[in-house]
């Protein structure tokens, strides 16, 4: 169905306030740790979040979502020999090893493959150096001013760094591709190479540990020790805590975890009564009205309620019949021009065709209304 947009101003609607709880911070093993709320781009927990430091593997959160923004995902190509001659953690690729760009992201956000993030690089690149450019573009395009990015990979050099305030917005716009967020969710995961189906089991242990954890992932190098990036999402919000060298890392972030989610409420984007009018032709009805047909929560804050801005796509008109609950668009809820979530849109009325009793009056020719103008009919 081809659509077109039409843009509702920012709705000022009643919804149910979320605040925030007083509780007793957590304490972590880590260097730097943060529990970031992306839909209300607020800290909930922050601790050297600033500080710039090695982030070893989870470095491959850049390099996955690069690589799942690439047009041809499927194609598969044979890997550069030399790029995969890379130490470290591997998903198995050896000389003259077939596949795609969309099974290298696999083995990066399930065993991270240092060979996979190299063989990738070089794939969309060119090079590790070129490649290394597009993830320091990818950063300044998402506001990351405290990164610098050398390796695909995460292996260690010295002008390869983040933070954790950074890395939490990095995995945040990750987790808003689909195609990252069922990767990095998946506690195993098939990838074909050379032909043959392999299954890979993700390192991340929260993936089974935690209720509700939905990625993201791993990393360790000697110097950057354990860093670790995960996220978990509890009725609608989903918060992502960071630990930068931490040697606590699965317990620290159990209990950052815990600690947002006792810190934030939950509020219903969809209300009780919202609704569009969609127009209608050839119809008994000019018009019908349309609802979310899910409802929807984020953790925004109660000041935020009135920036939320609702957009509504659909066809410029429906065509008669419509049945009640047909599904004849969608509606976007945004946030500082961030999208917090989506719905389908259903019709909340029937429209039947309409029904035409007697031969609608002939239209009149132009020649013969200029001819009753002149009064000669």
């Amino acid at each position: 169905m081809k659509k077109c947009v039409a843009f509702l101003t920012a709705l000022c609607f009643m919804l149910p306030f979320c605040w925030v709880t007083v509780g007793a911070q957590p304490s972590t093993s880590a260097t730097a740790a943060v529990v970031y709320n992306p839909d209300s781009g607020e800290f909930l927990y922050a601790q050297n979040e600033t500080q710039q430091l090695p982030m070893a593997s989870t470095t491959k959160i850049m390099t996955a979502l690069i690589t799942l923004e690439q047009p041809n995902l499927d194609e598969v190509f044979t890997v550069d020999s030399q790029a995969i001659r890379v130490e470290g953690s591997s998903m198995g690729l050896t000389e003259g090893a077939t596949v795609s760009l969309l099974d290298l992201a696999k083995g990066m956000l399930s065993v991270s493959g240092n060979d996979a993030a190299n063989a990738a690089a070089v794939r969309i690149a060119g090079s590790l150096e070129g490649f290394a450019q597009l993830m320091n573009q990818k950063a300044r395009e998402l506001g990351l001013s405290n990164s610098h990015f050398v390796t695909p990979s995460g292996l260690h050099h010295d002008e390869h760094y983040t933070t954790a305030a950074d890395l939490a917005k990095l995995a945040a716009a990750a987790l808003d591709n689909e195609l990252f967020a069922q990767i990095c969710s998946s506690s195993t995961i098939t990838a074909t190479v050379n032909g043959q189906q392999r299954t890979y089991t993700n390192t991340n242990k929260l993936l089974s540990a935690y209720p509700d954890c939905i990625g993201v992932k791993t990393g360790f190098t000697d110097e950057a020790g354990r860093c670790l990036v995960s996220a978990a999402r509890q009725d609608g919000v989903t918060l992502i805590a960071v630990t930068l060298h931490d040697p606590n890392d699965w317990a620290d972030h159990t209990e950052l975890l815990n600690y947002g989610f006792s810190q934030v409420e939950p509020v219903q984007l969809t209300t009780a009564g919202e609704n569009v009018t969609l127009k209608v032709t050839g119809g008994n009805n000019a018009a019908i009205t349309a609802v979310p047909g899910e409802e929807l929560w984020r953790g925004i804050l109660p000041e935020q309620l009135s920036q939320v801005e609702q957009r509504v796509y659909a066809d410029p008109f429906l065509y008669a019949p419509v049945a009640v609950g047909e599904e004849v668009g969608r509606i976007e809820y945004y946030l500082n021009g961030r999208k917090l979530a989506q719905a389908p849109l259903l019709a909340a009325q029937e429209c039947q065709q309409a029904q035409y009793t007697e031969e609608p009056p002939k239209q009149e020719s132009w020649w013969d209304q200029f001819l009753s103008w002149l009064g000669l009919r």
